[in-house]
């Protein structure tokens, strides 16, 4: 079909909509790819400012280039010829790069169009009538919260300590201080979300909100990494994969030893794990929901002799639904919204939602140095209201801490935002002659432990329909027929223990600032080619590298030939787990806070969340940060003395 589809009809009535229709080969046979611009719409809505010019200034960029070219703008010309403009341009090597980062938000509308137009719901949980991402009949019902929104809190009150963040860290913190008599108040900018909301509307439409900036988080350097976080009472542990992995002895050892943190001691810490372990109810992923993508990952490191197995999750009764990073709609995950928070709020704990923290209020004057005296809030509206308490418990996170220490005056550590440790991650796909389906079964399901020795753990990673990591090649048809074809691909992710190679800079605006080293790059590179090695042993027949420049390998000769051409920074990369930025240690020059976790420079701040790690846990840390959190907390006064 060569004519040019109806542009009013199909949402062509602007130039995004042009590239669109260009990138997905919109001839109109299909309904599903017309309704991607709108959809498009509503994603860079939740994206920043900058995100959202810069797509929309590539898309009018193209348009203007189509008209140069053939005299017509896009929404003008045929298929074939949008196909042309798009070959001509992905053609120049300079282009290229920029042509790629312009489709990974047209594939997350895309992928979420075509699996409402065409997919059958994505769990066997759901009913051929029911709207996909919903689950029939009753939805489940959530553990009581006490949440109040900030509208609904008063001016001014009072409370025996004030938790900033409702994360992994400040879940556990709240909760320890509440169960030991104190009253608690914990602040969440985001809001309460509840499973039965998941179970109403489909993935992408809960992406915008549950994560800060749509997910749309970014740290420059070189490479620029996407670094997601969650917003929303319970934090990332919401959207996170549900992986939970103790922390090794040996970085335990590490911290010890290198940092003088006596809390990381193998026993007293593991008790602490322990205790963590039993709340969020960490059990292996059972074979039956594993998923075709986690099976291929286990079939590959077998025939490799590679140690491989399924992974530790806080999800018992998983249905597969593929959905963790954007709510898990059964309720089986059981994120701290789920299984800490209900704890804290029956001691006594309360959650103020919508709650920006602006300030840690300091009196300044007090005999013996500044004492932290309570927490200056901004609600939605712009009005503000203070919480007195002689007690702060930081855990806004390790991109969040530091600005907020800085806003309130306690940011002259020369370390407070430094040491940012990230776990760089990259993703490959394998096509197989039979279909996996990646999206059906546990997102996060095998972790493949060769390399882990090396500072590379290997983890079988898949997603709702265009929201994975990996970027597929191609545009217009080609592209068009990944697309059509990604139920036969299985992908994998790799993390890297990095170097802390990054910062944390701004106190009123954020601004991330992240420099892959040297070394890690090499293990970025290694784990590449070891992720190929695992696909082709479980019977591949093509690797997808998500390079555009070099975008797939035939055999693992041909990969390793490739990666030789190619570097680290022209993957695509992306971050998790941001840590250190806040870090313990004995160490007053190096460590902003002290080996206890209360700040230096000030009285009654205590750090409770990832910024407290000193270094990298080489490991998916939500059972660390929030033993950690536990661990210092349990030695607050008042707590300590109650135990």
């Amino acid at each position: 079909m060569n004519a040019p589809v109806n542009a009013q009809a199909n949402g062509l009535d602007d130039p995004l909509g042009g590239l669109v229709a260009a990138l997905l080969a919109d001839d109109g046979g299909k309904a599903w790819p017309g309704a991607v611009p709108r959809r498009l719409g509503a994603v860079l809505d939740t994206m920043p400012a900058a995100a959202r010019a810069g797509v929309r200034a590539a898309a009018a960029a193209v348009d203007a280039y189509a008209a140069v070219r053939t005299g017509r703008r896009l929404r003008g010309l045929t298929p074939r010829e949008r196909e042309s403009v798009l070959s001509s341009l992905a053609a120049r090597p300079s282009l290229l790069p920029v042509l790629d980062a312009v489709k990974v938000p047209v594939m997350l509308a895309a992928g979420t169009e075509r699996m409402l137009h065409e997919e059958p719901p994505l769990s066997p949980a759901y009913s051929p009538g029911s709207a996909p991402g919903s689950t029939p009949g009753a939805a489940p019902v959530d553990p009581p919260l006490d949440c109040v929104p900030s509208a609904h809190w008063p001016d001014r009150s009072t409370a025996d300590a004030v938790v900033v963040g409702s994360g992994a860290g400040g879940a556990v913190a709240a909760r320890t201080l509440a169960r030991a008599g104190m009253r608690v108040v914990v602040l969440e900018e985001g809001r309460h979300h509840t499973t039965a909301d998941f179970g109403r509307r489909a993935p992408l439409d809960r992406f915008g909100e549950l994560y800060r900036d749509g997910g749309g988080t970014v740290a420059l350097g070189n490479p620029p990494v996407v670094l997601p976080v969650g917003r929303a009472v319970g934090g990332t542990t919401v959207v996170n994969s549900g992986t939970c992995y103790r922390t090794p002895d040996h970085v335990l050892t590490r911290w010890r030893e290198k940092y003088g943190l006596a809390l990381a001691d193998v026993d007293s810490f593991g008790e602490c794990l322990d205790e963590v372990e039993r709340t969020v109810k960490v059990a292996t992923a059972p074979l039956d929901v594993l998923g075709r993508n986690g099976k291929t990952a286990l079939l590959g490191a077998e025939r490799l002799g590679w140690r491989a197995a399924p992974l530790r999750r806080n999800a018992t009764g998983c249905k597969g639904s593929c959905q963790c990073v954007v709510g898990c709609p059964t309720g089986a995950k059981q994120s701290v919204q789920l299984s800490v928070l209900p704890d804290a709020c029956a001691a006594g704990a309360r959650i103020v939602t919508g709650a920006y923290a602006q300030r840690v209020l300091v009196e300044r004057d007090r005999p013996g140095g500044p004492r932290a005296c309570g927490v200056s809030v901004r609600r939605p509206d712009g009005s503000e209201l203070e919480i007195l308490s002689p007690l702060v418990v930081v855990a806004a996170g390790a991109l969040y801490s530091p600005p907020l220490l800085r806003r309130s005056g306690l940011g002259g550590h020369p370390r407070l935002g430094r040491n940012l440790a990230v776990h760089p991650a990259a993703s490959v796909a394998g096509r197989f002659a039979e279909p996996v389906t990646a999206w059906r079964g546990v997102l996060q399901s095998v972790g493949v432990e060769e390399l882990h020795g090396d500072g590379i753990l290997i983890e079988a990673t898949a997603g709702p329909p265009g929201m994975g990591s990996f970027v597929l090649p191609g545009v217009g048809r080609e592209l068009r027929r990944e697309l059509d074809g990604a139920g036969s691909l299985a992908t994998l992710g790799a993390m890297i223990a990095d170097l802390p190679s990054g910062r944390v800079l701004g106190a009123r605006r954020t601004l991330l600032r992240y420099d892959l080293a040297r070394r890690d790059a090499g293990r970025l590179m290694r784990a590449v080619e070891a992720m190929g090695k695992v696909l082709f042993a479980a019977g591949a027949e093509e690797v997808l590298t998500g390079v555009p420049s070099a975008p797939r390998a035939r055999s693992q000769d041909e990969l390793r030939e490739l990666l030789r051409k190619l570097t680290a920074r022209q993957l695509h990369l992306s971050a998790f787990h941001p840590t250190g930025t806040v870090a313990l240690g004995a160490d007053p020059q190096t460590a902003p806070a002290d080996a206890e976790g209360w700040l230096r420079g000030v009285r009654g701040v205590l750090i409770a969340d990832g910024s407290a790690l000193p270094s990298c846990p080489e490991v998916n840390p939500q059972l660390t940060v929030m033993a950690t959190a536990l661990a210092v907390t349990r030695a607050a006064p008042g707590v300590a003395q109650s135990a």
